[in-house]
């Protein structure tokens, strides 16, 4: 198994290139999606919320109320590292879990971790240890006019959101590939296409 930590901030381009690598073959593994099976109803991640931030944050049916959780770390960095020591680890077994699978079911495949905040987890001593790391990268003003012009957000919004996340200077330097998205979709699925290609290289030169 070759494995490639996929990240970029909000509005990069990196959902385009994950879901080009996965048509070209790739096993795509949603970061996003295991937060919040993670924390589903009956979960052990779940209760530890529930523990640690009160039942106020549980929704009438049972769910996480993110809403409700997100006002209560807004502004309160401990609270977000607690809720970090919660759902990290559970993510983290969760994702190993699936990378096994992968592996038993196809000892070459490549497998791409589609994670936002991998800057923000590499904190994390367990954290997985990728063959490769693949930033998308666009410049903020990119990335605030693509928030405001296909997500409606306000500028206010959009600039919160950038700001929230590490920085693309952190991103970057963690980098081993660095496919820029300042430009057409057709720019970036065409860079992603030539790392496709020399993937099989750089797999074997690992060996």
């Amino acid at each position: 198994m070759y494995l490639i930590g996929l990240t970029g901030g909000i509005a990069s381009g990196k959902s385009v290139v994950a879901k080009r690598l996965e048509e070209r073959g790739a096993v795509r593994v949603d970061a996003d999606q295991l937060a919040r099976d993670v924390v589903a109803p009956g979960t052990a991640g779940l209760a530890a919320i529930a523990e640690r931030f009160g039942h106020g944050v549980i929704a009438p049916d049972g769910s996480l109320d993110r809403a409700a959780l997100g006002a209560v770390i807004f502004d309160d960095a401990e609270a977000r590292l607690a809720l970090n020591a919660i759902t990290h680890p559970a993510i983290r077994t969760l994702s190993s879990r699936i990378f096994d699978e992968a592996a038993a079911a196809d000892p070459d495949a490549i497998v791409v971790y589609d994670v936002p905040l991998l800057v923000e987890a590499l904190g994390y001593p367990d954290y997985h240890r990728f063959d490769l790391v693949v930033v998308v990268n666009a410049s903020p003003e990119t990335r605030i006019r693509r928030l405001v012009e296909l997500r409606g957000l306000s500028r206010e919004e959009a600039v919160h959101r950038l700001n929230s996340q590490a920085t693309d200077t952190e991103r970057l330097a963690i980098a081993d590939v660095v496919i820029d998205s300042n430009g057409t979709i057709e720019q970036t699925i065409e860079q992603t296409d030539s790392l496709w290609d020399e993937l099989p290289r750089r797999a074997s030169n690992r060996l």
